[in-house]
């Protein structure tokens, strides 16, 4: 069966009316980073942000219009108020910089969303993430993982699950499940091989959609695997969930707790608390020999924790296990659940769950460029 072209998918929004205009979603302007590739199809519809909820129709008609295509895998549509953005306006005299807005949950049935962020790329953040929140499953709690990596979503793989979600309503998504972790991902919406040709807004309407439209039920933490850096998903998370902190990973050369530091010097000044810091690939054992070799260096992300006041949460070596598990969709810490690798992973989990447990909801911060 050949894949559908881009013409063709453009020919098939055409036939998708705005019942308010008469007009067909194309010809208005609406359609834009359309993707396609090998039958997957990935678009955004540039809506009116006060209006949004009322194009949600709009944007599921056009979603099961190119799904009719011959040859289509896979589609996924998200809104986006690119077009309609306004400024804020200036907040009230006297307001503080950083000031919380009304607390108003963004997730019902979640208690707590810890983020699990890293500066830059390549120091196993994800992995760190998925097995922290394994640790937390294995201490006997109700745990999610929302991979917020829209260009390189990793949980498909790491946790080893295939398919895509089920609705049973047309609207919410049933999230993905396995090793006891509800799990909602890009990945389980577009091939992975497919690029997310993606701007910041359409992002962050993917971001919010993976959150609100996901059927979590009732969780006791909802970890969230941000990707690398300081950009769009970072400031999303920051400014419209409400965290109650984050984890940051980092190994331990110079470079990398550089701009390590720069992601925790984000958070900070969204007010957003840091509960740690991971210090990963901080040594390596020869499995044949046992001789100990500080690759990357050693103890960096502890000193770093200490300068900048906050807790080190614990150090994880550079394992070929690790690896190999992470890469079957196996991860350590329930491939090996009595091994030490699992109990370092467990002991973060349990600490992050002390600091952060009893605390209510935290308002999403709103941020005051003065």
């Amino acid at each position: 069966m050949t894949a559908p072209s881009e013409q063709q998918v453009l020919d098939a929004l055409r036939t998708v009316r705005d019942t308010a205009s008469g007009k067909d979603v194309v010809s208005l302007g609406m359609v834009s980073g359309l993707a396609v590739r090998d039958g997957h199809v990935a678009f955004a519809l540039e809506v009116p942000r006060a209006r949004a909820a009322e194009f949600e129709p709009l944007r599921r008609t056009a979603e099961q219009a190119v799904d009719a295509l011959d040859g289509v895998l896979s589609v996924s549509a998200v809104l986006t108020a690119e077009s309609a953005a306004k400024p804020a306006p200036p907040p009230p005299r006297g307001h503080a910089h950083g000031a919380p807005a009304a607390a108003k949950p963004l997730v019902p049935g979640i208690t707590n969303i810890v983020a699990v962020a890293s500066g830059k790329g390549g120091v196993g953040k994800s992995t760190t993430a998925v097995n922290l929140a394994l640790g937390f499953a294995a201490n006997g709690l109700r745990v999610g993982i929302l991979d917020a990596d829209i260009y390189g979503p990793s949980m498909p793989r790491m946790l080893g699950i295939s398919g895509k979600p089920n609705s049973r309503d047309g609207k919410i998504l049933e999230p993905m499940e396995n090793y006891g972790l509800k799990c909602m991902s890009m990945g389980f919406l577009v091939a992975e091989d497919t690029p997310m040709i993606w701007r910041g807004p359409m992002v962050m309407s993917a971001l919010n959609q993976m959150l609100r439209d996901v059927n979590w039920g009732e969780l006791d933490i909802l970890v969230v695997d941000l990707p690398p850096g300081t950009g769009d998903a970072q400031l999303t998370m920051a400014q419209q969930v409400p965290l109650a902190g984050a984890v940051i990973v980092s190994t331990p050369q110079d470079i990398a707790l550089l701009d390590a530091r720069k992601g925790l010097n984000m958070f900070r000044k969204v007010d957003v608390p840091v509960l740690g810091i991971v210090e990963n690939m901080s040594y390596f054992c020869c499995p044949n020999c046992g001789h100990r070799s500080e690759i990357f260096s050693h103890g960096g992300a502890r000193l770093e924790a200490e300068r900048l006041g906050v807790e080190f949460l614990g150090e994880v070596p550079l394992d070929i296990v690790i690896r190999e598990t992470s890469d079957e969709g196996h991860p350590i810490v329930v491939a090996q659940p009595d091994g030490e690798h699992a109990r370092v992973f467990r002991g973060m989990a349990q600490r992050v769950w002390e600091k952060i447990a009893g605390q209510t909801q935290r308002p999403a911060p709103r941020i005051v460029i003065q």
